[in-house]
């Protein structure tokens, strides 16, 4: 099935060709990936030069490009020229040695940042955060490089006022997943969308009738099929060597803005208030503690020293 899509912003284009890659049948696949990894030479050809290059034949590529949602091989160039200009003005400016090859870093990992949340669908992305909204229960599930993130916004969440669970350990997430009900929502983070740990969270919770979340970089992947609601984002840190600094800030991104969609929906709830205030009292008194045994160190190393 094509599916239509807006314009992806300045510098989207490859991350979104990237998210749907892998759902592509494998002459397809063969031009998508081209166009993500050569976007200079894909500029300067046509659509039967294109064909040549991956392959295949020139209706292969017309029909490539509806299926990633674009409304033909000169609208897809067209975007990629694009956001060539707009990466070229952007490398201008660029130091040379150390000094460069850290700006290029922190560059590279800003430009994924801009762009990695093209793809997220909005209708979805409402949805998702309407179900943890009204959920009686919460669970985030995420393992390997995916679990800092869904660690982190299951505290970000809990500190809003939207208790919620997220075990480290995947056997635990799975055993939790199966206990949900109906109502309750499973968020599954999963960059691949292919971690079988956490595919099996997805689908104990799915099992046990629970909404399930997924949050992940390709739109077409396994978790796809558990997902009630799927929010795809950062794609491209698995083509570009800013990746590795990309990748677990995309998804941290993406869930700290449902976060904020979640505590904005709660906002005046006088049980959030509460909890609010509970967290306020307690952060202080942690601050508290933390200064009263700062300052008797110090009493008793000056001790010491007279």
């Amino acid at each position: 099935m094509n599916v239509r899509i807006a314009e992806p912003p300045i510098g989207g284009t490859i991350d979104h060709i990237l998210s749907v890659l892998p759902s592509l049948i494998p002459s397809a696949q063969r031009v998508a990936r081209i166009c993500a990894e050569r976007p200079e030479d894909v500029v300067e050809m046509s659509g039967a030069d294109l064909a040549a290059a991956a392959e295949t034949s020139p209706p292969t590529v017309s029909r490539t490009c509806q299926a990633l949602g674009f409304q033909g091989f000169q609208h897809l160039r067209m975007l990629l020229v694009r956001d060539l200009g707009a990466a070229a003005r952007a490398s201008r400016s660029r130091e040379t040695g150390t000094s460069g090859w850290l700006q290029g870093i922190a560059d590279g990992a800003g430009e994924i940042l801009r762009t990695s949340l093209a793809s997220v669908d909005a209708a979805a992305f409402e949805s998702a955060a309407d179900a943890i909204v009204a959920a009686p229960r919460v669970l985030l599930v995420g393992t390997g490089a995916s679990g800092p993130a869904a660690q982190g916004i299951a505290l970000k969440l809990t500190i809003n006022g939207r208790p919620c669970e997220a075990p480290a350990d995947g056997v635990s997430q799975q055993l939790t997943a199966r206990v949900l009900r109906p109502g309750d929502v499973c968020v599954v983070v999963s960059s691949s969308g292919a971690n079988v740990v956490t595919l099996a969270a997805a689908a104990a919770a799915r099992e046990a009738g629970a909404t399930v979340v997924g949050v992940t970089s390709f739109s077409r992947s396994e978790l796809a099929k558990y997902a009630d609601i799927l929010l795809v984002a950062g794609a491209r840190f698995q083509s570009w060597d800013q990746g590795a600094v990309g990748a677990g800030l995309v998804q941290y991104l993406l869930l700290s803005v449902l976060q904020l969609a979640v505590a904005d929906r709660m906002d005046g709830d006088d049980d959030t208030e509460r909890v609010h205030w509970a967290i306020r009292d307690e952060l202080g008194a942690l601050v508290a503690e933390s200064t009263d045994g700062a300052e008797v160190e110090e009493t008793e190393t000056d001790g010491d020293v007279s």
